[in-house]
């Protein structure tokens, strides 16, 4: 394989494993009735409108239909992809989902 075909795979691959580190934030949201786009635009206010997340959304499924997905997993796949600002808005989330049920 020649570098510039390594590089674009490279380049490929991570875009399709952020595709689905969005798509578990966009479930993940559903899972516990909240807005994803809300808690994007708390984590990143100047940002705008995210077609991707936009895209995200459009394949989750309801609730009832989906597999849980575990707290620590998406806050652990949000920091390995750099978005911390989003991390700490999930935090804050659970925090306060944790507080409700006490």
């Amino acid at each position: 394989m020649y570098e510039n075909e390594i590089e674009k795979l490279v380049i490929q691959n991570y875009q399709n494993d952020e595709k689905t580190m969005i798509l578990l934030f966009a479930q993940w949201c559903i899972n516990h009735d909240l807005n994803p786009v809300t808690l994007y635009s708390q984590a990143y206010p100047g940002q705008g409108k995210n077609d991707a997340l936009s895209e995200a959304i459009e394949q989750t499924v309801e609730k009832i239909e989906a597999d849980p997905i575990p707290d620590q997993l998406l806050l652990d796949v949000l920091q390995l992809f750099g978005n911390d600002d989003l991390a700490f808005v999930i935090t804050e989330a659970i925090a306060a989902y944790e507080q409700q049920q006490r």
